[in-house]
């Protein structure tokens, strides 16, 4: 029986349908001397919903390929990113005179 691979990462991109890009950062020591060493990995995932966005932290699992490059699934939205992105609409312009 093997177990179910379950990782957590920060949404990249949404800009896809149904396809969202999670990075997912882990921290591991060398072999030589020891030193910390932080590493990310990018993973495309399949979101059905649309659901999560730039910037939310979600949980990911990993699934049959859905297509070429995808191999994991969204499993949960920890949290939501609650920022807000400056537009050009909400954006004063000065009057240069």
């Amino acid at each position: 029986m093997t177990s179910i691979k379950i990782l957590e990462g920060i949404v990249v991109s949404d800009k896809a349908d149904k396809t969202i890009v999670v990075t997912v950062s882990s921290r591991s020591k060398t072999k030589f001397k020891g030193k910390t060493v932080k590493r990310s990995e990018r993973y495309l995932v399949h979101d059905p919903l649309n659901g999560a966005k730039e910037g939310d932290m979600v949980q990911i699992t990993q699934s049959k390929p859905i297509s070429r490059n995808k191999r994991w699934r969204l499993f949960k939205i920890q949290s939501k990113n609650d920022s807000i992105r400056p537009s050009s609409e909400n954006v004063e312009k000065e009057d240069l005179v």
